[in-house]
């Protein structure tokens, strides 16, 4: 919540400017690269996008969601891997945002409750006054049901919903912002899909039916599982602004990194094949491994908490996805370039090589797998992926001369959050193996995999390699 929601009661949206008339006097990346052509001009950019990056941040956080969901991806960054490192200032201007989000009022709390849910006593026995977390978008509060299941209440904060479509209704002013941060890097991307992509899946994470919805697929995909953990919805106490679910105990991300490594090793394969397995048995990405959304238990489970942010695969899609990875692990760049085409990352007559191509994409986001196994992920291996993924600083980097699909956007993200978190429990995996395991194309070697695969046969589910009966 900024300074701008402290001026009215309890935290309401309001608005204090047209943010697409800002967008538009911003002129987007022109002025800055007018900044950059100019000789002796290092100080004058610097202040520019510092200026720049807090005037967006003022004005941006007054709905309350919309960059700081974008804040929630830059936090995993280390800035100075990105481009020239010039992004900086834009990255602390919106992980600011994250830290100044002071909770609703406990009578605020109260008021939401009631109006969705007809009267709080009729479904909670107690809950909580405190939230347990509060983000861009709503916060958490630890509950007890009137028949004694301990739960947490998911409240969405009055007004933001409303405040994020309004931005949303422009993407340009998204793109925009995109623009002077990839610049301010010294970077060549287009960000206007990655500006229609992020608008696409933050119109989702407002909507918590769908949410719910997206819980309760997570909850049946997972049924029985031996390592992961999924809560359950509470149908009868959630509802368009409110979602209600079980309770999953757990440590926190700071304690976890604490832990023996042998535990951290476990947590880390746990998280791996939940992230992977996902479009593999079923035709679902999560999107969003962010280290706040997980529950570490000692004997080796892992809770998963936050499903707002997922995306449902067409089964073509998902084939496509799959089948790029095992070109990649199998070493057929001729085969990944077909494949790249196909998607729509370039043309068939584009001047990009299909080892031009392979060496890029096997250097970067799938180093892990085809390094010397077992793979240990370091912050170092993660900024290299960073550095790969956003470094289109000249005219001839891969990523200057491809384009980015929409549907493929948060792929990078997804691989970028991951081996973020993997570094941050400084995990040693054997990444290829977990590969072919998921896809069926060999036996499983790790104790995890082997329960996993048990499972599968068990649950009758499909193989990552086979048709789904999916639209």
């Amino acid at each position: 919540m900024t300074s701008a929601h402290r001026d009215l009661p309890h935290g309401r949206i309001r608005r204090t400017m047209p943010l697409a008339g800002f967008t538009a006097r911003a002129a987007g990346g022109r002025l800055v690269a007018g900044l950059q052509q100019r000789a002796g001009d290092g100080e004058a950019v610097e202040r520019f996008h510092a200026r720049s990056a807090q005037r967006y941040a003022e004005l941006l956080g007054h709905s309350k969601g919309l960059l700081m969901k974008a804040g929630q991806l830059m936090a995993l960054l280390d800035h100075r891997a990105v481009g020239t490192g010039g992004f900086e200032p834009y990255q602390q201007a919106m992980t600011r945002l994250l830290d100044d989000a002071p909770p609703m009022h406990p009578t605020l709390v109260r008021e939401v409750l009631e109006a969705e849910l007809g009267s709080a006593t009729d479904h909670f026995a107690t809950i909580d006054d405190a939230p347990v977390a509060a983000a861009s978008i709503g916060q958490v509060h630890r509950a007890t049901m009137r028949d004694g299941r301990e739960v947490v209440v998911k409240i969405q904060y009055p007004g933001v919903a409303r405040a994020i479509r309004d931005d949303l209704a422009n993407t340009e002013m998204l793109a925009t912002f995109l623009r002077f941060a990839t610049a301010a890097a010294g970077l060549h991307t287009d960000v206007r899909p990655v500006a229609r992509e992020a608008a696409a899946r933050i119109s989702e994470e407002i909507d918590y039916r769908r949410e719910a919805a997206m819980i309760t697929a997570f909850a049946e995909l997972y049924r029985g599982h031996p390592f992961i953990r999924i809560p359950d919805v509470i149908p009868a106490a959630s509802s368009d602004r409110v979602i209600t679910m079980t309770y999953l105990d757990g440590m926190g991300w700071e304690q976890a990194q604490q832990a023996d490594q042998d535990l951290r090793n476990t947590w880390a394969e746990v998280i791996s094949r939940f992230s992977q397995a996902n479009l593999r048995h079923a035709n679902l990405l999560h999107i969003d491994p962010h280290p706040g959304n997980y529950r570490f238990n000692p004997e080796g489970t892992v809770g998963f908490l936050d499903f707002g942010c997922i995306k449902v695969l067409p089964e073509e899609l998902r084939l496509s996805i799959v089948g790029m990875t095992r070109a990649i692990l199998e070493r057929r760049p001729d085969d990944y370039r077909t494949l790249m085409v196909r998607a729509g990352f370039l043309t068939a007559d584009s001047d990009l090589s299909a080892d031009e191509l392979y060496q890029w994409q096997a250097n970067i986001l799938y180093e892990s797998a085809l390094a010397p196994q077992p793979a240990t992920y370091t912050p170092e291996s993660t900024r290299r992926v960073i550095q790969g993924v956003f470094n289109a600083r000249t005219a001839d980097h891969p990523m200057a001369r491809m384009n980015a699909p929409e549907d493929f956007i948060f792929i990078s993200r997804l691989t970028l959050a991951l081996s973020s978190v993997c570094a941050g429990l400084r995990a040693t995996l054997p990444a290829r193996a977990m590969f072919d395991d998921l896809d069926g194309v060999a036996e499983p070697i790790t104790e995890l995999g082997k329960q996993h695969h048990t499972w599968v046969r068990d649950r009758g589910l499909p193989g990552a390699l086979e048709h789904h009966d999916h639209p």
